[in-house]
């Protein structure tokens, strides 16, 4: 996940660095200047800013003073509770932060060798598909000598003020880090996937079993590496960073930084008493003011816990912005969870694999409306299927299937102003078995996101086996922009974009025909089928042309449910399309019946309930039972 680390604006570390060495200068980085236009994207600056290196800020500068804690992490001025939430979470795993701070050991300051330090740092976040090596200098925003962003409780630790700095570079300026999202972070430090909830729509302070079910999945991607924050929605501006009687901070993210099932109980009753509580410990990433609830540190609920549960627990009495809360009552008070998942692609995992499909995309426009990809969500019906498509199959009875779709993240600078984002979302449709083409009406809508001004969607969902269409769209029709989609599986999904209308014409369409007429043949079920001697194991084939689509086995019912497509673009529009039943066998399947169908176009009766048929030439016969199906047919290639 993390091979292949691209240089941003192509500058390379190595280079730079000994570049400078060898000139015996301080690297200044020429893209992300010492002036105001780095710190600002629109106003006027506050108070004289002076940009200052770490050396001239205190006397013993390092990039970690005794290792790296979320404990480290104070907000400074600029609004971004978000991303120290989100660099809190990072902080206590430390197989990714040193992912995001490569080669620490070789950037951190060595007093012994101070001809070695060049002023020059780089770190690595994933943007929009790939991870990239951000380069910056050491030139800090101080205001009398006190950093103003981010900084740590330790005067000489500077790892959280150059990260931020090596941030702000990719968002154009650090104004631009004012009231962010901390799912984007987690996902620039990560690559994994944002999942957000929302506790209040979703009724978990009052529905135990969704809590405690919500638990298990929250547990589940915390043990497994991932990063968890929580917040509460502030739905007025005085809202924000409001404190409520019980200590928590409105419009304010928190970061989750342990999980865990406590078990109450002193001595060898633990052993006896299986009672355990769901709890949730979370920092405030100013570094004080605390939940004062419940299970806060000076609460006499820890009376229940017996000292050696506590100290596993890491439970600490003090203002440091850290404390335990039950997931009841998270679930209560906070409004907002944003799970970072790190999907799990590698296949000598003990946990479960996912396989990933990743592919680039773009919101164009077109005057033609055959070339135009910017149609717009469903309320815009006329345009709706102008929108770039992607096909991808579920190959088991049954699947999870998570899908993100992410915006090209835009900058904040002086020139460009304030980069805004996208309202988008996507819907997801049940095709064909063999559908190879674009789609140009509606079908069966299986599942549909959130539309957003976000950067990313995300939207987790279980479905049957069969063949599936995404539509990502922007809300309004015209608006354009780059997209990259993410659809994660148990199996390979065979996930490709659909670029073609209809079958392409050849050099061979004038001797070998060209599809004249397109039908969809819709078997919905049967009934009344041959028992012998128990009640059969069907399934159903439909022949079009040498095409031929077959369903799932229907086990044990002599009333089959098929709900099976197929698509046909026909040649010859008089030979009748077939449906045939089949008892699936052991040694060898046995034929219950058929039906033909002319498919025409002019017929206005869609559905038809037809008799089974022998497979006797010239003369038919009836067998036992009927056959529901809907059929759709068109002189025009693109109607279905």
């Amino acid at each position: 996940m993390f091979s292949g680390v691209k240089p941003y604006e192509n500058q390379n570390y190595s280079a730079l660095k000994r570049a400078c060495l060898r000139r015996k200068v301080l690297f200044e980085d020429p893209n992300f200047p010492a002036t105001d236009d780095s710190l600002y994207y629109q106003g006027a600056p506050g108070p004289a800013v002076r940009w200052k290196r770490p050396k001239d800020i205190c006397e013993d500068p390092r990039l970690f003073v005794d290792g790296i804690s979320s404990h480290d992490l104070h907000q400074g001025q600029v609004g971004n509770c978000w991303f120290v939430a989100a660099c809190s979470s990072l902080a206590s795993r430390e197989a990714l932060w040193q992912k995001v701070i490569p080669d620490w050991k070789e950037q951190e300051w060595d007093p012994k060798k101070p001809d070695a330090y060049a002023g020059i740092f780089h770190f690595h976040f994933w943007r929009f598909g790939e991870w990239v090596d951000v380069v910056i200098d050491d030139r800090l925003p101080t205001v009398n000598n006190q950093l103003i962003y981010c900084h740590s409780s330790s005067r000489n630790e500077f790892w959280c003020a150059l990260v931020e700095k090596a941030y702000a570079k990719l968002a154009g300026c650090y104004q631009a880090l004012d009231g962010g999202n901390t799912a984007d972070a987690l996902v620039d430090f990560t690559g994994g996937v944002s999942e957000p909830i929302d506790l209040t729509e979703g009724g978990f302070a009052h529905d135990e079993a969704k809590r405690n079910e919500l638990f298990e999945r929250v547990l589940k991607v915390h043990s497994r590496g991932g990063l968890i924050s929580a917040s509460i929605k502030a739905v007025t501006a005085e809202d924000m960073e409001a404190r409520l009687a019980c200590g928590l901070v409105k419009g304010h993210a928190y970061a989750i930084t342990d999980v865990r099932k406590v078990r109450l109980g002193h001595g060898l009753l633990t052993l006896f008493k299986s009672e355990k509580l769901d709890m949730i410990r979370l920092r405030n990433p100013w570094g004080e003011r605390e939940w004062n609830g419940p299970w806060s540190d000076t609460s006499e609920e820890w009376q229940q816990v017996s000292k050696s549960e506590r100290e596993k627990m890491g439970m600490t009495v003090q203002d440091d912005g850290e404390f335990w809360m039950t997931f009841k009552d998270l679930c209560q008070y906070f409004t907002d969870i944003i799970k970072c998942r790190l999907i799990n692609t590698s296949y000598l995992s003990i946990h479960k694999t996912w396989e990933e499909a990743r592919l680039h995309g773009a919101w164009t426009h077109h005057e033609d409306p055959h070339q135009n990809r910017s149609g717009g969500c469903i309320n815009h019906k006329d345009t709706f299927f102008q929108n770039p498509q992607y096909i991808f199959d579920v190959k088991k009875p049954e699947d999870e299937v998570l899908i993100c779709i992410q915006q090209r993240p835009k900058q904040s600078t002086r020139r460009g102003g304030k980069g805004e984002n996208l309202a988008i979302g996507f819907d997801i449709y049940q095709v064909e078995e063999n559908r190879q083409y674009r789609m140009h009406s509606l079908q069966h809508r299986a599942a549909s996101s959130i539309y957003i001004n976000s950067r990313s969607v995300f939207l987790r969902t279980e479905q049957p086996e069969g063949r599936y269409v995404i539509i990502p769209t922007t809300f309004e029709p015209g608006h354009t922009g780059e997209f990259l989609l993410r659809i994660f599986t148990d199996v390979p999904s065979s996930c490709r974009e659909l670029r073609l209308d209809e079958p392409p014409r050849s050099c061979w369409s004038s001797l070998c025909g060209y599809p004249q007429q397109v039908t969809q043949v819709h078997v919905l079920a049967a009934a009344g089928l041959k028992e012998s001697p128990s009640e059969p194991n069907s399934y159903v084939i439909i022949k079009c042309e040498g095409d031929k689509v077959r369903s799932a086995v229907q086990k044990g019912t002599s009333k089959p449910e098929y709900n099976v497509k197929g698509i046909f673009y026909r040649k010859k529009p008089g030979q009748s399309i077939t449906i045939q039943i089949w008892n699936h066998r052991v040694l060898k399947d046995e034929f219950l019946g058929q039906v033909c169908l002319k498919a025409d176009p002019d017929d206005l009766q869609a559905l038809h309930t037809l008799r089974l048929q022998d497979r006797n030439n010239g003369q038919s016969s009836d067998l036992p039972g009927t056959i529901a199906v809907r059929v759709l047919s068109s002189a025009s290639l693109r109607a279905i």
